[in-house]
């Protein structure tokens, strides 16, 4: 079975192009542009992954984080922004990985 990835990102353009870079190496591939709207795929297409933004339309990702770590203990959550300098969520015991903006599409295998 494939693995799942949801991506939570308001860029479209960067949803599209790791959608597609992961669709052709097999993995399915959902994208939400907001916090609302990734938390209800979240819930509906249960996936391996995620990739979640921190700057979203309606909220911040990363504060959102803890409560998904909480609901789905077993998802990997990578957290992704530009802004390296934002301090991670707190959660006991959960090893948040960041990857950086802009990133490589050689890098991105690694956080899944």
């Amino acid at each position: 079975m494939n693995r799942r990835v949801l991506i939570i990102d308001d860029e479209k353009d960067l949803c599209s192009l790791i959608a597609h870079y992961l669709g052709r190496r097999d993995y399915q591939v959902d994208c939400a542009h907001n916090l609302n709207d990734g938390l209800k795929k979240l819930r509906e297409s249960r996936p391996d992954v995620l990739l979640l933004d921190n700057n979203l339309p309606d909220g911040l990702g990363w504060s959102a984080a803890p409560k998904i770590h909480q609901d789905y203990p077993e998802l990997n959550i990578t957290l992704m922004s530009a802004n390296t300098a934002l301090p991670f969520p707190k959660a006991d015991h959960f090893p948040y990985k960041l990857m950086e903006k802009p990133l490589t599409l050689g890098r991105l295998e690694s956080f899944l």
